[in-house]
């Protein structure tokens, strides 16, 4: 049977001991520390005897003193084989983001109920990750491509416009192309450099070449 040793650093005294007392009625499931802050887990085992085993290990972000994402780095120092899931009210991107980033493998909302967590731990511990739906889905939208507003697209003119102006071609030399004025191309000009938000023709010019129009 397996056997995991867990940690927890969470300032709700509520949420701390629900679970702690949900979770330890697991026969598989054994608590090496419980502290409310990173400074707290940092003191306690530092001053342990012996390092504490903690193979999972769940982490608020707002806690007192040094955030949970700050304090990833140093937990992770001194404790680099135990997977770090965030366990916490925060569902903004960039906290999601920059917890992964910092060497979380999991990120739970505290609203998750308590059986799921316990789910979690086991996926955790057996080398897979772990997400709130809410949370996958924004790490889901993220990585999709972006869909273009209907105003964001250059109309055909301005496309050719585009392309005149990535051959070399200028103003004059375009609108004779085109057989259209000149100041005809100026107006599609501050038209196109509004739609891709630049503010000369290299940046158009730029962006043409990575595909991005």
């Amino acid at each position: 049977m397996e056997n995991i040793h867990l940690a927890i650093i969470e300032d709700d005294t509520v949420i701390r001991e629900s679970l702690e007392s949900f979770l330890s009625a697991h026969p598989a499931l054994q608590f090496s520390i419980v502290a409310n802050s990173v400074e707290d887990f940092l003191e306690k085992t530092t001053n342990a005897i012996r390092p504490p085993k903690i193979d999972v290990m769940l982490l608020d972000i707002g806690l007192p003193g040094m955030s949970g994402i700050e304090g990833i780095r140093h937990i992770r120092q001194k404790f680099p084989d135990t997977d770090i899931v965030m366990l916490t009210t925060f569902e903004e991107d960039d906290k999601i983001f920059k917890s992964l980033c910092s060497g979380a493998c999991s990120y739970i909302s505290k609203r998750t109920p308590l059986p799921t967590i316990q789910e979690a731990i086991f996926t955790v511990h057996r080398g897979g990750s772990f997400m709130s739906p809410s949370i996958a889905r924004k790490i889901a939208q993220h990585f999709m491509p972006k869909k273009r507003k209907e105003e964001d697209i250059l109309s055909p003119r301005q496309q050719q416009i585009v392309d005149g102006l990535v051959d070399g071609l200028s103003y004059k030399l375009i609108a004779d192309k085109l057989s259209i004025s000149i100041d005809t191309v100026r107006d599609h000009i501050k038209h196109i450099y509004r739609t891709l938000e630049v503010n000369s023709k290299a940046e158009v010019i730029r962006k043409a070449l990575e595909g991005r129009i």
